[in-house]
């Protein structure tokens, strides 16, 4: 499954936040309010990411109630390949049960 760089998520800003170390690859990463952003590893490649997480209205299924987010993702100086690698492993990492 390929994501979009913006999508919704029905995920507690905690487990996000537990969870995003490794979907970004161990990357060191700063949090800026409601924005997470990287940088490549290796110098001089100048690829950076940025993640904005958006808190939208709670989803309610009878007595249920899931937090729910909006996340866009931005890339700099990545190349098509790094971005797919780079989601396909966000996914992964974030993937829940069920079909």
């Amino acid at each position: 499954m390929k994501l979009p760089q913006a999508f919704e998520m029905t995920i507690s800003r905690a487990d996000f936040v537990r969870l995003l170390p490794a979907a970004v690859g161990h990357q060191p990463f700063e949090e800026t309010g409601s924005a997470f952003s990287g940088a490549d590893a290796e110098v001089g490649r100048g690829r950076r990411w940025k993640i904005a997480l958006t808190s939208l209205p709670a989803l309610r299924i009878g007595a249920i109630c899931l937090e729910r987010h909006r996340v866009q993702i931005d890339f700099e100086g990545y190349a098509e390949a790094d971005i797919a690698a780079f989601l396909t492993r966000f996914e992964f990492y974030f993937r829940r049960g069920g079909g």
